[in-house]
């Protein structure tokens, strides 16, 4: 079984490596690179995990995956490129794996020696508790036997799609950011039943839970409807959910006549169109 080489050991680092090593990946297979002591310390302390310089991490790793800031890419990606260099003899054909956000696949392709496989992929926060979701990416080089090992790599930690690299920051926009805009909502929700004379931890129960189980109910009606044949570009799914629980001329019915009067739904598309204008600003190019 191919090595896998984590070169960053933050939040979505750590992540990738509790999926994997909850998927039944062998701690032996694995090792991270991680700069802080401190968070170096507690990574190998928590998961007995191997806590190794970048070329000790990436000399022998089939899978090379960059989880670092954005800003600190540049200088991560060189060093890699370097000992990658220095090791072309090595038999072991490896893969790259972007998890930086906004670091196009050019960027990677243009340092790296020629011919490097390079699949981007852009996760979302609950990829920490195993139910992210993640968008894939393939670079020029990258077969499709690399990207669906990529994609069993990534399904340890939610869901996996391929999208094309053009739509990636739509994707950022919508998963990426996505999770804060639904702790906002519910966190809306709760102040208003606070305001409306429910106790604080009454109500935060009351959203939480309706929020997971109406997600759990939407994602059981998709597979449902996908497993019988429906086309899943078409998917009118949460409308016909929505009309579902609506009774006309009801409590439900008048709520959501006042957010769509509030313009929810302009709203979100604002929200989502200036998450991307500004995914795209922050992209790193090959240039």
């Amino acid at each position: 079984m191919a090595r896998i080489a984590i070169i960053g050991g933050g939040s979505m680092g750590e992540a990738l490596l509790a999926g994997l090593l909850r998927a039944g990946r062998q701690v032996k297979d694995l090792v991270v690179v991680e700069r802080s002591p401190e968070r170096a310390r507690y990574l190998a302390d928590m998961y007995s995990v191997r806590v190794a310089s970048v070329a000790e991490a990436v000399e022998t790793a089939g899978f090379v995956i960059v989880a670092v800031k954005p800003a600190d890419a540049e200088a991560v990606v060189g060093k890699i490129a370097d000992v990658v260099a220095q090791a072309e003899s090595n038999s072991v054909e490896q893969v790259f794996v972007s998890v930086v956000a906004g670091v196009t696949i050019g960027f990677y392709e243009s340092r790296l020696p020629a011919g490097s496989p390079v699949v981007r992929v852009m996760p979302n926060a609950p990829a920490l508790v195993g139910a992210g979701v993640s968008a894939l990416t393939a670079g020029r080089f990258a077969t499709p036997e690399h990207l669906a090992d990529v994609s069993a790599l990534l399904e340890c930690v939610g869901e996996v799609l391929t999208v094309p690299e053009s739509q990636l920051d739509a994707v950022t926009a919508v998963s990426g950011s996505g999770p804060a805009y639904f702790f906002l909502f519910v966190e809306a929700l709760v102040d208003a039943a606070v305001a409306n004379g429910l106790n604080r931890a009454a109500a935060t129960d009351l959203a939480v839970q309706t929020m997971a189980g109406s997600a759990a109910m939407l994602l059981d009606r998709i597979d449902s409807e996908r497993t019988a044949g429906a086309d899943a570009g078409l998917d009118t799914t949460p409308a016909r959910l929505r009309a579902v629980v609506t009774s006309p001329g009801g409590t439900t019915a008048a709520g959501l006549r006042e957010l769509e009067r509030g313009g929810l739904r302009a709203a979100v598309t604002a929200a989502i169109d200036a998450a991307k204008t500004r995914s795209e600003q922050l992209g790193i190019t090959s240039e």
